[in-house]
């Protein structure tokens, strides 16, 4: 994402018009859409303008030591194109607020007096917090530029919304296309060349078809002068010719099968493997469904093209070829004549081009609504009838339905009219060839044998101009699956290994130092965290839901990176850190615990596959498993179902916690790890967990307070930091907020106890 729209020759005309101080350079600039109207001192927004060109907008300029909003039209009806100046050391943060359908910047000035200096569209609120991040480093004194790595949601150059891909398909280009299919077909350009070769030679085979009927024609059956020698050795060659035709075909059409089916293996192979190493919040942008069409269904488009219709373009074209210079050299004049269609063909296929891609990417996004409505359902199909809203998901799920099918129906309506049209089109040239032609011949002009020549010719011109109608509904709808094949593989991922990323013996202690972080820039989970976590100390994160506990969770696991400041393990900056070497040596029972499909077994192997029968016993006894576990009919080797929903809540947090400490981890993080246990088993796990995380660094998340009460410090989170530390005792002698929430729970147990006593 560009923070700097100006080119360098508008930056120099813009520092020339703006009151700057000498060595003040512009560092950022930002559309904003939804400039202000000062009435009564009180800020009102005008309606949005409706841009026309590029420098038609109010742009929003920092440097670092003022700001400017400033009309980059040259003429904005005869009002002063700078719009707004503040100083920047006036200002003790500047900070960017989402509101309903908007954006708002806002400065908070040392006096504590808030001002609102500009507001915008949601459209344009990722890159204007950006700004305000930059301009809040320039408002404490550093120097320092942001940059942005967020994914750009609208083409810079058309202003289109991106189709859930990182480039425009629209300002493209056909080149860009042309390369990602070049690359698509990477180590399968013999075959690539032997199906070329082969499309070559059945198109001048069939060239070639027409001259022997017109010699024969001529020669032996209108001169009367042929024999029944003639007969057979013409009937010979048209069977030859066609017989290898055929085998040529046959052949060519088992490459392209053959190619389209190992391109399709090879690419889904491919996304897979990137999706396995893409960061979680690209794999959280996309809906489950619209990634398996991407995996499933794109790669069978891209299969289906390589098969149906690459295996006949170039002999397609190079047969029009071949038959429109025969029929120049027959005729000209009536070559000219009944080819005069085919511009009228190209003209109303061009205008239609952008529509037909339009469409039918359209069927594409229900395509993946209809798949991720359904995939949501059947996971959480146990929810549905706990619920009784089997009726309401099928409802539901009809409405779907028929959204994609009316947009089908819709789409295929077009198609049904579109293509008549162009065969008529088409069919009109043949006629006219006939009629011309037939003239000709009773004029004495040409001869019956040339005739059917040529009529024979103007079918190889205009047959495959039919076929060829059909082109561009299957050129877009591979041009709609390869751009969204390449999205994928061309993402990078945010969380990648440092070129010199170290293999680190952790030993345990974790340090956060001014650490913010968000998972969106506008909207900040944490703020200058500081924290020093001793090697062996059990940390527990105590707050409110949704103050940032798991976010602090997520960054350990390095699943996230921070945004600022630095977060370090054992002195080392954990993005220094190689990523295998950090995940191997993490212990992890997460609040929604999720089992593999397939036996307890392999899930308690899945943290170690190597692991032996002895430690994974052992492993399960510490997590208090192993007696329920022997209980069952197959014991260790035990299907547990999808998602393991063949157990209970608590026996699947069991399994969870044995496998998260099958690895010997040294660092262990438990989130909410004992909520799904009743009394007994809690406390038997406590137990246990209390000798584990001797000798390990711990952090823990839990609502019950009480589960935290070895917990050598806790750490308060509220107001995106850190409120509170200390020890429980400590922490309930200050009487803030660990108090009250202890208060809190304290008083709900109260209110339980006679209700499960009456019961």
């Amino acid at each position: 994402m560009r923070l700097k729209l100006l080119s360098q020759g508008e930056q120099e005309r813009f520092e020339s018009l703006l009151p700057l101080e000498p060595g003040e350079r512009i560092s950022y600039c930002v559309p904003v859409d939804l400039p202000l109207d000062m009435e009564d001192g009180r800020p009102s927004v005008t309606p949005l303008y409706r841009w026309v060109t590029e420098k038609n907008r109010l742009l929003l300029m920092v440097t670092n030591k003022q700001l400017f909003i400033v009309d980059s039209r040259e003429d904005y009806n005869g009002s002063k194109w700078l719009v707004r100046k503040e100083r920047l050391a006036d200002y003790k943060e500047i900070k960017c607020e989402s509101q309903v359908n908007c954006g708002i910047l806002v400065g908070t000035k040392h006096s504590g007096e808030k001002v609102l200096i500009a507001r915008f569209s949601m459209k344009e609120i990722v890159r204007v917090s950006y700004v305000a991040q930059g301009a809040n480093l320039y408002c404490r004194g550093t120097e320092e530029l942001v940059t942005s790595d967020e994914r750009e949601k609208y083409c810079e150059r058309c202003g289109r919304a991106l189709p859930g891909t990182n480039t425009c398909p629209y300002c493209g280009g056909g080149m860009v296309t042309l390369k990602k299919f070049w690359n698509l077909c990477g180590g399968y350009q013999y075959k690539l060349l032997a199906i070329s070769l082969l499309m070559v030679v059945s198109s001048l085979i069939s060239l070639g078809m027409p001259a022997i009927q017109q010699s024969f024609i001529d020669e032996s059956l209108m001169n009367r002068s042929g024999t029944i020698a003639d007969v057979l050795v013409f009937v010979g060659l048209m069977l030859a010719a066609t017989g290898l035709l055929i085998g040529i075909n046959t052949l060519k059409y088992w490459l392209c099968v053959s190619m389209g089916a190992l391109i399709s293996m090879d690419l889904r192979r491919r996304l897979y493997l990137k999706i396995q190493t893409l960061s979680l919040s690209f794999i959280n942008e996309r809906k489950p469904g619209e990634l398996m069409n991407r995996v499933a269904s794109d790669t069978t488009q891209i299969r289906q093209f390589m098969e149906e219709v690459f295996g006949s373009m170039v002999s397609t074209l190079v047969t029009m070829i071949g038959a429109l210079l025969f029929m120049l050299l027959i005729n000209w004049r009536l070559t000219l004549l009944t080819t005069c269609l085919i511009l009228v063909v190209i003209v109303v296929t061009r205008i239609f081009w952008h529509r037909i891609h339009r469409i039918f990417h359209k069927q594409w996004l229900k395509e993946d609504k209809l798949r991720s409505g359904l995939q949501d359902v059947i996971s959480g199909m146990r929810v549905v009838k706990s619920f009784g809203r089997e009726q309401a998901e099928t409802e539901k799920f009809d409405q779907l339905t028929r959204e994609y099918a009316l947009i089908q129906k819709k789409n295929e309506g077009f198609w049904a009219v579109f293509y008549p049209i162009l065969t008529f089109i088409m069919g009109m040239g043949s006629y006219l060839a006939i009629y011309f032609g037939g003239r000709d011949v009773l004029l004495g002009t040409m001869s019956v044998g040339t005739l059917i020549q040529f009529v024979t010719y103007t079918g190889y011109l205009y047959g495959p101009l039919g076929w060829m109608t059909h082109l561009p509904r299957s050129v877009m709808q591979m041009i709609t699956s390869l751009n969204r094949i390449y999205d994928v593989l061309d993402e990078q991922p945010k969380i990648v290994n440092a070129k010199k990323a170290v293999k680190l013996e952790i030993r345990g202690d974790v340090d956060f130092t001014d650490v913010s972080f968000g998972y969106h820039s506008y909207d900040p989970v944490l703020e200058h965290i500081d924290l020093h976590v001793k090697q062996g100390e059990m940390i527990g994160f105590v707050g409110a839901s949704g103050t940032g506990k798991s976010t602090m969770i997520n960054l350990i696991m390095r699943l996230y990176d921070v945004n600022r400041g630095t977060l370090c393990i054992d002195g080392v900056n954990i993005k220094d850190i190689d990523q295998e070497c950090l995940h191997s040596q993490i212990g992890v029972v997460l609040q929604e615990t999720f089992l593999f499909s397939g036996s307890i077994l392999n899930n308690l192997r899945y943290a170690k596959p190597d692991a032996t029968m002895t430690e994974i016993i052992q492993a399960a006894k510490s997590a208090n498993a192993h007696d329920f576990i022997c209980k069952m009919p197959d014991g260790y080797n035990t299907y547990v179902g999808e998602h393991g929903y063949n157990l209970s809540g608590g026996e699947r947090q069991r399994i969870a916690i044995a496998r998260a400490i099958l690895n010997n981890p040294r660092l262990l993080i438990l989130d909410e790890a004992t909520s799904a246990l009743d009394t007994e088993s809690e406390f038997l796990i406590q137990q246990a967990l209390d000798r584990l995380t001797a000798g390990r660094t711990t952090f823990a998340i839990a609502h019950r307070l009480s589960t935290l009460r070895n917990a050598d410090r806790l750490v308060v989170i509220d107001g995106h930091n850190i409120a509170e530390v200390g020890t429980h005792n400590e922490l309930l002698e200050k009487q803030g907020i660990y108090y009250k929430l202890v208060q809190a729970q304290l008083q709900m147990a109260k209110v339980e106890k006679p209700v499960a006593f009456s019961q």
